[in-house]
């Protein structure tokens, strides 16, 4: 899926593998997350099959840089891949649940600790997507050179990430409080 992360990108404007890189840690990164070896793979790969080609860009006092643009085909496979419908879930993945799920074998104690750590992160994101406006939403939109539609999607992403976070702090604080009580319980 990196691969349409990628293309949906180019298809804004020509971009280096590092302009993917850092538009990626600010925008996509609460829902699809890249490391930088994985962009430059994906894009040798996309160009060997024709969806990208690239260019050398000299700089002056500065090495050259390697752009990237999106082709014809890119372009259709992207919007072939924006038209097919998602008929499943995508499956969840989430380490968290599944050191819970195990975790009648170690201390409730750790298991607060971490949960607690979690919530502080989670915490962190909330504070991150709240404080991201539409307006600035709108303001990145028109720098990518992105439509004005763009920004509705975009902002709407942000509005999941508010939700997912809102709901993951509800979960765990109510897993903190059933552990809590289980251990006053047993005591």
């Amino acid at each position: 899926m990196l691969k349409y992360a990628l293309l949906g990108f180019l298809n804004y404007r020509p971009l280096t593998g590092y302009d993917l890189k850092r538009i990626i840690d600010t925008s996509t990164r609460h829902f699809w997350h890249a490391d930088l070896s994985q962009i430059y793979k994906t894009l040798k790969m996309l160009e060997t099959s024709g969806l990208i080609m690239s260019s050398i860009e000299a700089q002056d006092e500065r090495p050259d840089r390697r752009v990237y643009t999106i082709t014809d085909a890119g372009r259709a496979d992207l919007k072939s891949w924006l038209d097919a419908p998602l008929l499943e879930m995508t499956p969840l993945k989430e380490v968290l649940l599944l050191k819970v799920f195990f975790s009648a074998g170690t201390s409730p104690e750790s298991v607060l600790a971490q949960l607690r750590q979690q919530r502080s992160l989670h915490q962190q994101a909330l504070a991150h997507f709240q404080g991201q406006t539409p307006a600035d939403i709108e303001h990145n939109a028109q720098q990518m050179g992105a439509q004005p539609l763009d920004a509705l999607y975009w902002d709407a992403t942000r509005r999941a990430g508010i939700l997912y976070e809102e709901m993951y702090i509800r979960w765990l604080d109510e897993t903190i409080i059933r552990i809590s009580q289980q251990r006053t319980e047993r005591e």
